[in-house]
Parts: structure tokens; C-alpha cells; sequence
């Protein structure tokens, strides 16, 4: 292989790698200068590959979608976690069946080699997917879009909707991706709440790629796993109350954290907040975590309320009541 097939071959991996390179920082990873960066990119796209450029400061290269999918340059390691992702979405809720990643999967194992096929088959019988026909369908079209975006810090437009089936257009900075509870979840900035947002990914119908880049936001990975369970909880409950606590909104929220979402300004001193659950136990669950010495009331709903109390009652009847006796130790045991 000669040293500008070689370069070439260097060139379309790094481009691969990302939506968006410089020509001065391609020229760097290459070790060349930016004329022999365009060469090289004229000899990929005489090779059928769409490579865009745009002059200027902001300017540099990207590798579009064509007409026909070219040869694409994988790792070992690339091949082998695809193949395990193949065998995976083929049990698992992606539109279109398993038929289409069953193929991809033919396809892929056909030209990987003995050993790497090995590390696919060791790999994928320790994987358990949730099960088929269970969860809610996902677009691998939008997932894909999505993932590229994350991956590149790219700006984008969604076409969402939400639980109570209102549509809207949402600008984010995507930036997690998250399988939990059988569905998929984004994490990024909405640009127009100026917060952080989580959308279930199978209620957005469209991505619109802005080509507007931006550097991602710290954030702990507790945090994401937080806002990804929180998210998971969030959907109508079989029992729904408000909770109204003698606490101002601002407080609230520094106590509550990413829990504090949906909660609103009562008034100057107080914050009401929604809380759920399969039953009141879950309910009042959330209760619990009041800080100590706020007062609050609810308008938890009938029957519950009612079994609530009674189960409250009780509970403080055990700790007025003296306590049982200490357990007897049980016998020696002689073998």
C-alpha cells in the first residue's frame, strides 16, 4: 500500500470520526500540509465519497451521506461491539423487526475474521436484552441521527411529543443517550427552557441537524443517572396529588434537586409540587423526603387518603406502645 493510499485511508477514518474537521487540524493529525489534506480529499471523493467543504475561519470539512453506502473503515474493536449491537437490536423493539439486523449482522460476520467472530460470540452470550415484544418502539433512524449528534456536540431541532400529546419544536444540545426501564431516553440543554431536559426518544418523530456546534456542559455521571431515573418515573401514576409546602420555591429546589421537577411557586413562601405513585405507599414516599420542620398539606385523593391515615395511625400507635420483649436466643445446635 502506498504511502498516499495509506494517507487517503487515514484521512477517511478521522472524517468518519467526526462531523466536522478543520483543514489545519487535519493537516496536524495527518502530519502534512492542508494542500496535500485537499489532494487527498479529491482522491476520496473520486472514489464516490461526499466530502463537503466550507472555506473561512469556521470552515473545514465533513463527510456527507451520498446516494450509496461506501466501504467504511471499522477497529477491530468497532467491528466487534457492531456485531454485538446487531445481535442485540435484533431482539429488541427497533422499527422495522429483527429481519433488517439480522441481515446488517450476516453481512458484518461474513468478513470478520475467526478471531474476532470468537470475541462476538463470547461477548453477545453474556448480553441479556429485556426480551422481545417488550417496551416501545424506537426509530433506529432518529437514535442514529441523535447518537451523531451527541457524539459531535451539534445543535439540533426535534419534533416532539409529549406525554399529554402536545407537539412542539425543541432546540437541544444533545448530549446522553440512555436505555432504561425498555425505552430510550435523551439527556441534553433546551435551549429554550435553559435547563437540562430528558425526551423519551420514541415520541420524537423528527431530527433537523442545525451544523451549529457546541461545547458540551459538565455534568456528573450521578447527575445523568438521576435525571435518566427520574424520567423513567415520570408518567402518569395510577394515584396523583399536589403537594403544598411552606417552603420557598428557591430552597425547595436546592433540597430537592433534579426530584424538584414540576414544582412551582405557590406564593413568596411556599412551593407546591406534584407527587405520585403506583399506590400511596409510593406517594408517600416522596412526602417523606420534606425537609424536617416544613409543614404542608395535600390533596391526596380518596380511598387512599383514608387508608393512608389509617396506616399512619397505627404506625404511631407502635412507637407509643411499649416495646415487645428482646428475641430469645435460640438454642446451641449440637452436631
Amino acid at each position: 500500500m502506498t504511502d498516499t493510499t495509506s494517507r487517503a485511508l487515514a484521512l477517511l477514518n478521522l472524517l468518519q470520526t467526526h462531523r466536522h474537521w478543520s483543514g489545519a487540524e487535519l493537516a496536524r493529525r495527518l502530519s502534512v500540509t492542508e494542500r496535500t489534506v485537499r489532494r487527498d480529499v479529491d482522491r476520496l471523493r473520486e472514489l464516490g465519497y461526499r466530502v463537503e467543504s466550507a472555506p473561512g475561519v469556521a470552515g473545514g470539512y465533513r463527510l456527507e451521506a451520498g446516494s450509496a453506502v461506501p466501504p467504511l473503515l471499522l477497529t477491530d474493536d468497532e467491528a466487534v461491539m457492531m456485531a454485538v449491537g446487531l445481535r442485540v437490536a435484533a431482539a429488541q423493539q427497533l422499527v422495522g423487526g429483527p429481519e433488517v439486523s439480522l441481515t446488517a449482522l450476516a453481512k458484518l460476520e461474513q468478513v470478520l475474521p475467526a478471531v474476532l467472530r470468537r470475541r462476538v460470540n463470547a461477548l453477545a452470550s453474556a448480553v441479556h436484552p429485556a426480551g422481545p415484544g417488550q417496551g416501545t418502539a424506537v426509530s433506529p433512524v432518529v437514535l442514529g441521527e441523535l447518537a451523531l449528534a451527541a457524539r459531535d456536540g451539534e445543535r439540533v431541532r426535534l419534533r416532539y411529543t409529549d406525554a399529554a400529546g402536545v407537539r412542539s419544536i425543541r432546540r437541544v444540545e444533545p448530549q446522553v443517550l440512555s436505555p432504561a426501564a425498555r425505552k430510550w431516553y435523551l439527556l441534553g440543554w433546551d435551549l429554550d427552557r435553559d435547563d437540562w431536559r430528558t425526551f423519551r426518544v420514541n415520541r420524537i418523530d423528527a431530527v433537523e441537524h442545525t451544523r451549529v456546534l457546541f461545547t458540551p456542559r459538565e455534568i456528573s455521571d450521578e447527575d445523568v443517572a438521576e435525571r435518566i431515573l427520574l424520567a423513567t418515573s415520570w408518567s402518569p401514576q395510577r394515584i396523583e396529588a399536589d403537594v403544598v409546602m411552606e417552603l420557598p420555591l428557591e430552597p425547595m429546589e436546592q433540597h430537592f434537586g433534579v426530584w424538584a421537577q414540576g414544582a412551582t411557586a405557590e406564593d413568596d413562601g411556599s412551593t407546591r409540587w406534584p407527587i405520585g405513585g403506583g399506590d400511596w405507599r409510593e406517594a408517600l414516599y416522596g412526602m417523606l423526603y420534606i425537609p424536617a420542620g416544613v409543614e404542608f398539606a395535600t390533596d391526596f385523593p380518596e380511598p387512599e387518603r383514608s387508608e393512608l391515615r389509617e396506616s399512619l395511625e397505627r404506625v404511631l400507635r407502635a412507637l407509643d406502645a411499649a416495646p415487645p420483649a428482646p428475641r430469645r436466643e435460640a438454642p446451641p445446635v449440637y452436631s
